[in-house]
């Protein structure tokens, strides 16, 4: 699918309070609801019906799935039943262990599970089959409704529910997230920290365990002290080892919660433990302090009553610390603000937001690997001015985030690898060039491209002006984006597109020339041969002129100029009006043309014949013509092939409308400064 240019002006980020409804009626849930209540029918989803392609969009249903309201399953549902705990999460048929780790931490703080999951809902006399769920999405939170039928095999809920088998908020909870994604299968694999963001807004940090800081547990402690939601993983070698178990009961390449850490007393000294849950509800290490581990009876009543120790197949254990970072691999936090975990102070974050694309052909350059189209991607200025408190640099986050590619997995999109390099600003204005790169190396850069939904970092610089470049690792591979820059201090930044501007020479006159040159007798003696005594020549002329010039023209590839750019010439210099094209006016027209075939050659960069379309922007601007990315992205695709070249005839074509346009815009611009003349006058 085509990607267009996005408006990436900063944007103060999103109030949860103010959640867009997302229907396609464009009612919202009250309204919906109260309509099904008046009517007296139970709500039934156009939006997300009860059918396969809710399911699954590459293959059929394994099994014959039944859709049925909760009332159908069990005999008196619930919504909530005694509080939402982790343990109301149960791993069903789908592999989103990534998002039911995430479902555990948001039960853990009460307020931002009731922004996600909005507790005046229920089975009771108001019931109408319709409910409603929040979710975070790209700088807005966004309100899903839906209806209560959930797929059913014997009667028994497939995906994600509860241990208690009439609550349902957390298989509606799934099913909301799968609407908002496109279907259940879309749910398939993932990160952890993706649903984590999405349920909070919140900013994502991922720590190597192995790599850890000295201070790892004092900032897992404090993550948790905060309400962070933190999940944990152990990676796999190869895709056979996929949720395969270890010895000690662990599993690889799975989603778990970290759901406590404490300090214990044991036999007169203090262990450091940690609280980990598997979202299947069973399948638990059984290695030291695990549920029935001789340590605990070492450990006093009371004190396993405060740890909330039970020696249950709930999925939840302890292990220490130490056990921990031997046997995972990564944590992810996500931090509902981005406070320093490593600082025992909080702060207050300022946060701006950009929403933009990469465009194929246009603004698509790839990583620094690809020079000759890096220079091409979206740049940032970011302008740091106040130093840390008692610092002399300046703390952000940068988090780039490629927006939707769950929903477009039933079109074959992938997550795309991702990352971005930081450079100090030259101190000027507008879209850096390639030799600007050529010579200047980054300042930072992300830690590694990765193809994640969301690459964040850290980092510490001193105050100053920088440019920040948002790229995909490979060229010509089109996404939306949203990068969100988290400060300490207040910092400013700009997108550094460039505004829309004409810097033509004035437009030449017929002019009597004294002595012809020997170019032009050449035109001369082919235009009496071909128009005749009145020396005005047809578009069909025109074409047959032009095309036997630039045939005997070097370098430049092309099979023949069309009969439309021989029209729009004649509209561009057909000053009698009688659509045909004068001498004189193709003397004009040749000294354009000349000018336009060395711009051409100058940005063919490789001899090839034609222009790379990542040239255009400095060619258009060679011509007079500074474009924004919007124009500019609107151009390629009109005029580039599928190999994002540029033949002459489409370069010339695209120059012709240009300057038509530039008349027509310097007219409209002439004759409203004479109205606003005229009324000062008055």
């Amino acid at each position: 699918m085509p990607y267009l240019y996005q408006d990436s002006k900063p944007r103060p980020s999103a109030h949860p309070g103010a959640a867009r409804g997302t229907h396609s009626s464009g009612k919202g849930y009250e309204q919906l609801k109260q309509e099904c209540l008046q009517r007296g029918v139970l709500f039934e989803d156009p939006d997300f019906p009860a059918c396969n392609s809710s399911l699954f969009f590459s293959e059929n249903p394994p099994i014959p799935f039944v859709w049925k309201r909760p009332g159908d399953i069990v005999k008196d549902p619930k919504f909530i039943l005694g509080g939402a705990t982790r343990t109301d999460i149960c791993q069903g048929d789908l592999g989103d262990c990534w998002l039911l780790a995430a479902i555990a931490s948001l039960t853990l703080n009460e307020k931002t599970l009731a922004r996600v999951v909005p507790m005046d809902q229920n089975f009771g006399p108001d019931y109408a089959g319709i409910f409603h769920f929040q979710f975070w999405q790209h700088n807005e939170w966004l309100d899903v409704v839906i209806d209560d039928r959930l797929p059913t095999f014997k009667g028994r809920l497939v995906f994600l529910h509860s241990a208690e088998l009439n609550e349902f908020w957390s298989a509606l909870l799934e099913k909301a997230y799968a609407k908002l994604n496109g279907s259940y299968e879309s749910l398939k694999g993932g990160s952890t920290i993706e649903a984590m963001e999405d349920f909070t807004g919140g900013i994502g940090e991922m720590y190597d365990v192995k790599a850890a800081p000295d201070n790892f547990y004092e900032i897992l402690e404090k993550a948790l002290k905060r309400c962070s939601m933190v999940g944990c993983s152990i990676d796999t070698s190869s895709a056979a080892e996929s949720e395969a178990r270890t010895p000690f009961g662990l599993v690889k390449g799975h989603a778990y919660s970290v759901t406590g850490i404490e300090e214990v007393s044991y036999r007169g000294r203090q262990v450091q433990l940690i609280r980990i849950r598997n979202p299947w509800g069973q399948v638990e290490w059984n290695g030291p302090w695990s549920d029935n581990s001789a340590e605990w009876r070492s450990i006093s009543p009371s004190e396993q009553r405060r740890l909330s120790q039970a020696a249950r197949e709930d999925g939840e254990f302890w292990m220490k610390f130490e056990d921990f970072k031997a046997h995972f691999d990564k944590v992810e936090i996500c931090n509902l603000t981005p406070d320093a975990l490593e600082d025992s102070s909080a702060h207050k974050w300022e946060v701006t937001i950009h929403q933009g694309s990469w465009v194929r052909g246009a603004t698509a350059g790839g990583c620094r690997n690809f020079l000759e189209t890096f220079w091409t991607n979206p740049q940032i200025k970011l302008h740091l001015t106040e130093k840390d408190d008692g610092q002399d640099e300046c703390t952000f986050i940068a988090a780039l985030m490629q927006k939707d590619r769950r929903k477009l997995k039933k079109l074959g999109a992938e997550m795309l690898t991702i990352g971005y390099s930081i450079y100090e600003s030259p101190g000027r204005d507008g879209h850096l060039g390639k030799d600007f790169f050529r010579y200047h190396p980054s300042k930072a850069r992300s830690k590694t491209y990765i193809n994640l939904r969301e690459v964040s970092h850290r980092f510490k610089l001193p105050p100053g002006d920088y440019i920040l470049i948002p790229t995909t690792f490979e060229p010509h591979q089109e996404a939306d984006f949203c990068l969100r820059i988290f400060s300490e201090k207040k910092a400013i930044t700009e997108d550094l597109d460039e505004n829309v501007a004409i810097d033509l020479p004035e437009p030449l006159h017929p002019t009597p020339s004294p002595q012809e040159t020997e170019e032009e007798k050449q035109f001369r003696a082919l235009f009496e041969q071909i128009s005749g005594k009145d020396m005005e020549i047809s578009a069909e002329e025109l074409e047959y002129v032009l095309n036997a010039v630039l045939k005997k023209t070097k370098n430049i590839k092309f099979k023949n100029l069309s009969l439309i750019s021989c029209r729009n010439i004649i509209s561009l210099m057909d000053t009698s009006g009688n659509g045909k094209l004068e001498f004189s006016e193709f003397k004009i027209f040749w000294e354009k043309m000349k000018k336009w075939i060395s711009i051409f050659l100058q940005f063919d960069s490789d001899k090839s014949g034609s222009m790379s379309s990542y040239e255009l922007r400095g060619a258009l601007k060679a011509a007079g013509y500074q474009l924004n990315n919007y124009l500019l992205q609107l151009i390629v695709l009109r005029y580039s092939d599928e190999q994002f070249q540029i033949d002459f005839d489409d370069f010339l074509n695209c120059l012709i409308r240009l300057e038509n346009a530039s008349r027509v815009f310097q007219a409209l611009s002439a004759k409203n400064k004479e109205f606003i003349n005229l009324n000062i006058a008055e």
